[in-house]
């Protein structure tokens, strides 16, 4: 007998629900806000999910806790799933501000992010693999940034739209090259681990009170911060102000902007696989800036 979300519910709180409301903007999970005696919690859940997939998110929450440097929602309940139950998880309810100064939240934000990337570790990667939206992200611990770009970030988004059928001839001519020259195109990095959220674009944060910030759904692992900063930028979302309190509290290297594009061409490559060609486009003229 298949086991639907609510009696997973019930089941997990010995108390059925009062109130499920259904919550939209993710494109991977169902998800909702329930309350039971009087308390709110967040739920996502899927039926068909990888292995592993909300234990991930959940450890990956845990480890920016850890952190301390911006809030992140505490875990409830994960659990796998099987053919008769949904894998979920179950998160405290974050109450997003229903005023926010705009100016106040971008320098906090900006700070707290910056002290989330001064977190180091002694080598690129992280001590599991996980997800980004719903594909594997391997994390292999790895002293050299351009071998784990170019091999576990890169290189197996170029194996998926091969398979997919979203690498024509000419696209995998250009990312062969890219990938060909990657150490001398990442010249002048300062390629030192930094822990980061992984996935940060708009909808991955929240505003709360006190115009405080908050962190949901990471990808996480110890790489080069640029990549996050040049993942900001790529679909916006993110103030203006918010660049200039990061880069108060922590200077980026010269040359970012030179590198900023070469950094987005993973997240694209991401969103290519999971939605479609329509981000081909861009995949492609990235990589002829760096190829011509």
């Amino acid at each position: 007998m298949t086991i639907g979300i609510r009696d997973v519910l019930t089941e997990v709180f010995a108390a059925e629900p009062e109130r499920v409301q259904f919550v939209g903007g993710g494109s991977i999970n169902q998800a909702a806000r329930i309350t039971v005696r009087g308390d709110n919690y967040f739920v996502k859940w899927k039926n068909d999910a990888p292995v592993g997939f909300f234990e991930a998110e959940a450890r990956g929450l845990d480890v920016l806790r850890e952190a301390a440097a911006i809030r992140v929602p505490e875990i409830i309940k994960v659990e796998a799933g099987d053919d008769q139950r949904p894998a979920y998880l179950i998160l405290e309810w974050l109450e997003e501000a229903s005023d926010t100064e705009t100016l106040a939240f971008s320098v906090n934000f900006g700070r707290a992010l910056a002290q989330l990337h001064r977190h180091s570790a002694t080598t690129f990667g992280l001590d599991h693999d996980n997800y980004i939206g719903a594909l594997p992200q391997s994390n292999t611990p790895t002293a050299d940034w351009v071998s784990f770009y170019r091999d576990q970030r890169i290189a197996p988004q170029v194996t998926l739209a091969r398979k997919l059928g979203r690498l024509p001839t000419e696209r995998e001519r250009l990312l062969r090259k890219v990938m060909e020259n990657l150490d001398k195109l990442l010249e002048g990095a300062a390629l030192l681990p930094s822990l980061l959220h992984g996935d940060l674009w708009s909808g991955n944060f929240m505003v709360l009170a006190n115009n405080l910030p908050a962190l949901i759904d990471p990808a996480v692992y110890y790489g080069d911060r640029e990549v996050e900063l040049a993942f900001t930028e790529l679909f916006g979302g993110f103030p203006a102000s918010f660049y200039p309190a990061y880069r108060e509290a922590f200077p980026l290297d010269r040359g970012y902007e030179r590198r900023k594009a070469l950094y987005q061409l993973y997240p694209l490559l991401v969103h290519l696989n999971l939605f479609g060609e329509s981000y081909g486009m861009r995949v492609d003229a990235i990589c002829r800036q760096y190829v011509h």
